[in-house]
């Protein structure tokens, strides 16, 4: 887990070094244990290094093979990269370190870009051929290690956050109409290439790309996950995939055990953290260490799930952490957990993985975390209505999305409205790619594949990288991910949603955990915007830059700070929240 960084040039002039330190400085929290520099004409690459796997300078970034001509950054953690060195020495490859980066070096000259099919992890990477000057670059299937680049004057720079190339300057900061309109009703969530910044992008998911000397680059998707089923997937019994999924899950937490320190979970209490926690401590783990979160009660609603959290630590003895957070420090926190945030992420449960990997991460290093199960295994309330949906893209439009396009016409401000709605027209594209016929397959492949990247899955790793913790997340093992797709849906929906994983949790965890209301990251002060958040969210939408840059009309401004608990989106999110995080965001980064 690092943060890489690094600029190439398509004119014959000398990458900027001054440039890519400033990148990598930008980027020192989610790298504490190491820095470094390579500078070479045309590239320059930087690197901070946190340490897991080969905690040696054998290890050290960027790394350079100099009989095979390769270069690379890398960030991420390859699992299965024991398999592959052996196979690679197999074929007479010589190794000098014992780590995950060589390895990367060694598969790709050995396999040219098919090697990312071969490997099991999250990853970002940037390599460079000092013999043709051709640079590829990968990220791994469901965009779990963040990559944003910056294109322009012969150049494109890259960096594990978009602040990162904010550091470095020169960076087209005006707002993108269309992410705009994909932030206000796509509920936060802005697909790629797009960030919110005309002049950021990001490689999405499953991407290689290989970018040529003059600078032409060509795309390779590697993978996409198939939700069609063969006559034999439907004759399989509710039970048979019930064990056929334990067996999976099993085999992406054991992958996710490999590093050369020790590794922890974050125990939410729900069923998808605690059968986590069953799994490795069935599997022989003593001491696992266990952290949860609280907050302040507000509005009558419980701000912690102790209650459940405690139950899996009791039953498994585990090192359990619980960490009470209260209104008047997550208010004093907020600030800094939003600077932390590569893109404005709406989730009030930010602020909570922010605090929470503050305090793990002074005892440990790595830690499992339960995101994806909802979106792989049919979770969300807004499944059973596709099941019936005769329009899937209206029932899912209806129950995900934060307003329609004739709402945003009268809250944005006509410079900044986009001429289309291109929300609706991008989930409508979406659900006529071939390979998820059935409306609920059609909506887990785009929240699995759209919404998973640029919400949790991005938020848990900008929020543990804050603190340089390391976040791993079994539920999406891209096998088990594989396997869940082609489950049928009634199996996913039965017993209000994720019925086969339920049925794993039964053999492994207290029925207090499966049959309990479904839980959220609660954060109920942030969710109804009482004082003193309104007092923070009145100065942010009050400030001369929020006011100069004129984002949203004044009227739809005044209605919501006039009652904010009457705005609350089909999610149960306050859209008072929403618009004043946008421009938080803005500020937070001098934009």
């Amino acid at each position: 887990m690092c943060g890489i960084c690094g600029e190439v040039r398509f004119d014959g002039q000398s990458a900027s070094v001054p440039a890519v330190i400033k990148m990598a400085d930008a980027m020192a929290p989610r790298g504490p244990d190491g820095a470094g520099i390579l500078a070479r004409d045309r590239f320059a690459f930087g690197h901070r290094r946190l340490t897991i796997i080969d905690l040696s300078v054998r290890s050290a970034q960027p790394m350079t093979d100099p009989e095979l001509g390769l270069s690379i950054v890398f960030n991420g953690c390859i699992y299965n990269y024991p398999e592959l060195r052996a196979e690679l020495e197999g074929k007479g490859y010589r190794f000098f370190s014992s780590g995950d980066t060589e390895v990367i070096l060694k598969a790709y000259h050995a396999w040219g870009t098919e090697c990312v099919k071969r490997f099991h992890g999250m990853f970002a990477f940037v390599i460079h051929e000092r013999d043709s000057q051709r640079v590829v670059m990968g990220r791994d299937r469901f965009g779990i290690k963040p990559f944003y680049y910056a294109e322009g004057h012969k150049r494109i720079r890259f960096a594990s956050s978009l602040q990162a190339l904010l550091a470095a300057g020169d960076v087209d900061t005006s707002i993108d109409p269309v992410a705009l309109n994909h932030y206000m009703s796509f509920h936060a969530v802005v697909p790629p290439p797009r960030t919110i910044l005309n002049g950021v992008r990001k490689l999405p998911p499953a991407t290689v790309r290989v970018v040529e000397p003059d600078g032409t680059s060509k795309d390779t998707v590697y993978w996409r996950v198939d939700y069609g089923r063969s006559a034999d997937d439907l004759k399989v019994s509710g039970e048979e995939w019930r064990d056929r999924v334990m067996a999976a899950l099993k085999l992406a937490v054991d992958r996710r055990m490999v590093a050369d320190v020790p590794v922890g979970v974050l125990l939410s209490g729900g069923v998808d953290s605690s059968v986590i926690v069953a799994l490795l401590a069935q599997a022989g783990q003593k001491d696992l260490k266990t952290f949860s979160i609280g907050f302040e009660d507000a509005h009558g609603e419980v701000g912690n799930e102790f209650e459940f959290s405690d139950i899996i630590a009791k039953r498994f003895a585990t090192d359990h952490h619980r960490i009470h957070v209260s209104s008047r420090e997550m208010i004093e926190e907020l600030p800094n957990a939003v600077n932390a945030m590569p893109e404005p992420m709406v989730s009030y449960d930010n602020i909570g993985f922010f605090l929470l990997s503050r305090e793990v991460a002074k005892s440990i290093k790595v830690v499992q975390s339960g995101q994806g199960a909802d979106e792989i295994f049919g979770g969300y309330h807004w499944y059973p209505p596709m099941a019936s949906a005769n329009d899937p893209l209206a029932a899912y439009s209806k129950a995900f999305f934060d307003r329609d396009y004739a709402r945003m016409k009268a809250e944005i401000s006509a410079p900044y409205l986009a001429d289309h709605d291109a929300a609706l027209d991008f989930v409508r594209e979406q659900f006529a790619i071939p390979g998820a016929d059935d409306p609920v397959d059609k909506a887990l492949r785009i929240d699995s594949t759209v919404m998973l990247v640029d919400d949790p899955v991005k938020r848990v790793d900008a929020m543990t990288m804050a603190w340089g913790l390391e976040a791993r997340v079994p539920f999406l093992d891209h096998e088990l991910c594989e396997l869940a797709a082609r489950i049928p849906p009634e199996h996913k929906l039965k017993e209000n949603g994720k019925g086969v994983l339920k049925d794993v949790a039964r053999q492994l965890v207290p029925h207090e955990i499966i049959d309990r209301k479904k839980g959220y990251f609660p954060v109920p002060a942030l969710k109804y915007i009482s004082d003193p958040v309104k007092e923070m969210v009145e100065d942010v939408l009050g400030a001369s830059a929020a006011k100069t840059r004129g984002l949203f009309n004044p009227a739809y401004l005044d209605k919501l700070l006039a009652d904010p608990p009457a705005h609350i989106t089909p999610l149960r999110g306050s859209e008072l929240w929403q618009v004043a995080l946008l421009e938080m965001w803005l500020q937070s980064h001098r934009i």
